[in-house]
C-alpha cells in the first residue's frame, strides 16, 4: 500500500516485506499503533490515480501511497486518537487493517507521518 524510495537507493518496498525498526538516528521514534500520528508539516500529497505520492522536503523520500483509502487514512490520522482507530474509523475490512497498519508503519519509519 506504500512504496517508499529513498534518494540514495531507488529499491522499492512493499508493507509486508519492510522491517519496521526506525530508519532515523532518533531510536525514540518507534512506530506505535496505538500511539497518535499526523501527517508531517514537512510532506505533500500529490493525489493521483492510484492514491497519491508523498514527498518529504527534509530527508527528501517519496512514497507511493497506492489506494485512495491509504490517503483519506494519512489525510485524517490526526483526528482519531490512535493509528488502529483511524484504520478502523475508515471501515478498512479486518483481514486488511494490518496491511494498513504495516503501510502506516512504513510511513512513520519514513517520517512521512510523525506523532502528534
Amino acid at each position: 500500500m506504500s512504496t517508499e524510495f529513498r534518494s540514495s537507493a531507488a529499491d522499492a518496498f512493499a508493507p509486508e516485506e519492510r522491517d519496521h525498526t526506525p530508519t532515523s538516528v532518533n531510536a525514540e521514534s518507534h512506530f506505535d499503533p496505538d500511539g497518535h500520528y499526523r501527517l508531517s508539516p514537512n510532506v505533500s500529497l500529490r493525489p493521483e490515480n492510484f492514491g497519491a505520492l508523498a514527498y518529504h522536503f527534509g530527508n527528501r523520500r517519496l512514497s507511493f501511497l497506492k489506494t485512495p483509502e491509504l490517503v483519506r487514512i494519512v489525510e485524517d490520522l490526526c483526528e482519531y486518537g490512535s493509528v488502529r482507530e483511524a484504520v478502523a474509523a475508515h471501515d478498512v475490512p479486518e483481514n486488511q487493517r494490518g496491511a494498513y497498519v504495516g503501510a502506516l508503519a512504513s510511513l512513520a519509519d519514513s517520517e512521512m507521518i510523525v506523532r502528534a
